[in-house]
């Protein structure tokens, strides 16, 4: 039996030190062992220990006002040592600059000020939230499920990034790589010579045993059990796309009594979800990442009421008349009194020689974690200006020798916050290309050298690399919509005022609502509309906005 996780708890005051041990091991001594301690010295001592017995420390929570060590140094040190385990301040109101300093310098999770008392509105639901997203880093192997395949195959990627960003741990084998692949594979009577999985690879093996052969996404989540289908006839309201608007629509929707469900062709959190840290996010002093929000929304939608419908394609859209009906591929549709269009945006493809042939055999459009992790040690190209870039960039250089940051106008301040640009200087393996473009890909199985052009020097150059990131801009998802939701030419959906003058015109006597498309009772929010904001605050906020304009419309038919 695996020994628990630790909990460390750090006060020099022996009152207070008994207190928080009391409170902790009441709620977390079940699943985690709770140590005290009343030293930054025994502190670290203990740590250290640990570390040589490599046992697991979960959280530790310190106090900051102590002799020799004030408790910003422990936990300093703490992340040194230990960089995966949660830090806690516990602190005096005086100190809260103290606390937010450390945000920034070491990486604190969460400050707490004291009293903490009663500890289940103050102290667990920090506790909670600190330890849920630990055991989402540190998931129990024996549950886990193992992916088996080439690194360089595009149906290994797409099945790698699926479990990604449906939170679903799992380890990656590479059959070239690793010896347990391998014999994973002939395990599995599969030959290893065929990149594009004709001969079976991806080969996913799941904890109950069963073996998946190049699995497509929808066989995939039926298999890990995740809802594909719809279980009513008919809803209140149907929401197509699970990023931040759809999510914030589903948690308003159903906790407001709606009968609410979402369709999502690929995974909850849309672009934003792949963002490994939003740090202007109201609420979020530290940031959080994209993985983290969508996964707390889709439990908060849920937790409501609100049905998820994975990995299902929306192919059509028709009104049959009072109900709309959202067609999926494969069937059967989905009937709902409203729908939401909330399907955001994807990253425009790159156009350069050679790409397309090369597939997604290290060219991504996107980032998620589990991608920046094996660029450990590489050198990697990021094409982008945005903040979503910038993003990446931030993320990638945790893992990669070298990020070049490639930017074809002359600045980045001009599109990226100011607060990633100043880290992006800051960081001493980032390099800043402007004025530069990627006009060719080489690469046998996969890529392996990009040519680029600096319109600046006037120079065309060829560098050697295996990783490039794309953020370029977006191209809404709408065509499923047809010709009778009026859209402007580049697919963005008009709605509200944008409709007026516009040909579609609008059939009703009424004026339509500020998100109501050209067909009444669909209404589109987030980043799929003309002229959004493209900020998760805004998309999040159409989405709740949206959930009231449909409560008008269903109470006029």
């Amino acid at each position: 039996m695996a020994e628990k996780p630790t909990i460390l708890a750090v006060d020099d005051d022996p009152a207070v030190s008994r207190a928080v041990t009391r409170d902790l091991r009441s709620r977390y001594g079940a699943d985690y062992r709770v140590v005290s301690v009343t030293s930054g010295r025994e502190a670290l001592e203990v740590l250290a220990e640990l570390a040589l017995r490599d046992r697991p420390v979960a959280l530790v929570a310190s106090d900051q006002r102590m002799p020799e060590m004030t408790g910003i140094e422990v936990l300093a040190e703490v992340r040194r040592q230990s960089p995966d385990t949660k830090l806690l301040l516990l602190t005096a109101y005086a100190d809260t600059e103290v606390a937010i300093t450390a945000i920034n310098e070491i990486g604190l999770d969460y400050y707490l000020l004291k009293p903490w008392d009663p500890p289940e509105e103050r102290l667990y639901p920090v506790v909670d939230d600190l330890l849920g997203d630990w055991q989402s880093q540190h998931p129990d192997r024996s549950a886990e499920v193992r992916v088996v395949g080439h690194r360089w195959s595009d149906t290994t990627v797409e099945t790698k990034a699926f479990l990604a960003r449906n939170h679903v741990p799992y380890r990656w084998l590479d059959v070239e790589r690793d010896e347990e692949g391998r014999q994973l594979v002939e395990l599995a009577r599969q030959q290893v010579d065929d990149q594009a999985g004709a001969n079976g690879l991806p080969l996913v093996l799941l904890p109950d045993g069963a073996a998946l052969r190049a699995p497509s996404s929808l066989q995939l989540a039926e298999a890990l059990g995740l809802r594909t289908r719809a279980e009513q006839p008919l809803y209140d309201l149907c929401i197509v796309g699970a990023g931040p608007a759809g999510l914030a629509a589903a948690v308003y929707a159903a906790s407001e009594g709606l009968r609410t469900v979402v369709v999502e062709r690929d995974a909850p959190g849309g672009q934003a979800g792949q963002s490994a840290s939003i740090e202007n996010y109201l609420g979020f002093p530290k940031g959080l990442s994209g993985a983290d929000l969508t996964h707390r929304a889709v439990a908060q939608a849920s937790r409501f009421g609100a049905e998820m419908v994975l990995a299902r394609d929306v192919v059509g859209f028709e009104q049959r008349g009072p109900v709309r009906a959202v067609r999926l591929a494969g069937g059967p549709d989905v009937e709902a009194r409203a729908v939401l269009v909330a399907t955001g945006v994807s990253y425009r493809r790159l156009d350069a020689e050679g790409l397309e042939t090369l597939g997604s055999r290290g060219i991504y459009y996107g980032a998620t974690a589990s991608e920046a992790g094996q660029c450990a040690g590489d050198e990697v190209y990021v094409v982008g200006a945005a903040n979503s870039a910038g993003q990446a960039v931030l993320n990638l250089a945790r893992f990669a020798s070298k990020v070049v940051l490639l930017v074809r106008g002359p600045s980045l301040e001009a599109t990226m916050s100011q607060y990633l640009v100043a880290r992006i200087r800051a960081a001493d393996n980032v390099e800043v290309r402007l004025r530069t473009q990627v006009v060719g890909a080489q690469g046998e199985d996969h890529l392996e050298q990009l040519t680029l052009c600096d319109e600046e020097r006037g120079v065309v150059e060829d560098v050697a690399t295996s990783w490039l990131f794309v953020f370029i801009g977006a191209s809404p998802r709408t065509d499923w919509l047809g010709d009778g939701v009026a859209r402007d030419d580049k697919g963005f959906v008009l709605t509200g005022p944008e409709l007026v003058g516009s040909a579609a015109g609008w059939p009703l006597p009424r004026s339509p609502f500020a998100l109501e498309t050209s067909v009444p009772g669909v209404f589109a929010a987030g980043d799929v509309r003309q002229d959004s904001m493209k900020r998760v605050a805004s998309a999040v906020g159409e989405g709740a906005m949206a959930v009231y304009l449909v409560h008008r419309y269903l109470a006029t038919i």
